[in-house]
């Protein structure tokens, strides 16, 4: 089996793993059972009708949300995940990463922001990251989740309201915003690779400060590499492999190494 074929099954293994309660689908409910409490590793909404753990992002401002306690917990699951694996679960392991890439796959033409635009927008996510902490803070309620986060419109507020009159009825507002949010996101993934991932995710974000840190690294032998820029030409999130292998960009998907003629490109859990 290819090697982007294995990573597909992995992911499609890892959705189905983190979305198995199977009934939910059918019923219109959510799992209400004790592995709730525990933290997945990627993007995937709590209340989905399959979900048997809750978002990271969610549970982050779920425990902000609540004044004078300190989110221990979601924390240290974040830093243990971010230590060992870095974005590796942005590339492995998250759902709505897995829906980007075959939506991906969708033969329609692609594209690439301008430099002078992409840049700047690569910030976003940590404007996220840190508006989301700060409203949560601030305001005591989830506002990532509830006013854009795009996995928990399709995995939880569509099936729900579209399977249970019971949620059918809270539709509002707020509901279509979010709705032309997550259309807006699942039309540009079909001619931008992971937009989300690139621009506005902020549980990407961060993972990826821990790619120049952590346990999973990218490496680039020297002795093997002629520059003959075939690897950065593969990868679809524009990371420059040979001078930063492991840049926060990064979410080893191992097309590079690939790409790499020569075998210079090696990735796995080692330090220099």
């Amino acid at each position: 089996m290819k090697r982007q074929s294995r990573r597909t099954l992995i992911q499609a293994i890892a959705a189905l793993a983190q979305n198995a309660y199977i009934p939910g689908f059918f019923r219109g409910v959510i799992f209400q059972g004790k592995s709730k409490l525990l933290c997945v590793p990627g993007l995937n909404c709590y209340s989905c009708p399959g979900a048997l753990g809750a978002c990271p992002i969610g549970s982050l401002q779920a425990a902000l949300g609540k004044r004078g306690r300190f989110p221990a917990y979601v924390l240290g699951t974040l830093l243990l995940f971010g230590v060992l694996l870095g974005r590796l679960v942005c590339g492995f392991l998250c759902p709505f990463g897995l829906l980007q890439d075959l939506l991906a796959r969708v033969p329609l033409p692609k594209a690439k922001l301008p430099r002078w635009l992409d840049r700047p927008l690569r910030y976003l996510k940590y404007a996220m990251l840190i508006l989301l902490v700060i409203g949560a803070l601030l305001l005591a309620e989830p506002v990532f989740c509830k006013y854009l986060c795009p996995a928990g419109l399709l995995e939880a507020g569509l099936p729900l309201t579209s399977l249970n009159p019971q949620y059918a009825e809270l539709r509002g507002t707020l509901f279509y915003v979010k709705l032309a949010v997550a259309v807006a996101i699942v039309l540009l993934a079909l001619f931008v690779y992971r937009p989300f991932c690139k621009y506005l995710c902020p549980l990407g974000a961060f993972y990826g400060l821990f790619n120049g840190v952590g346990f999973y690294r990218m490496e680039v032998a020297e002795s093997k590499c002629v520059r003959c820029g075939k690897c950065k030409a593969a990868c679809p999130m524009d990371v420059d492999v040979v001078h930063h292998p492991n840049s926060p960009e990064c979410i080893r998907c191992g097309k590079c190494s690939t790409a790499c003629p020569h075998e210079a490109i090696s990735c796995g859990f080692r330090r220099k």
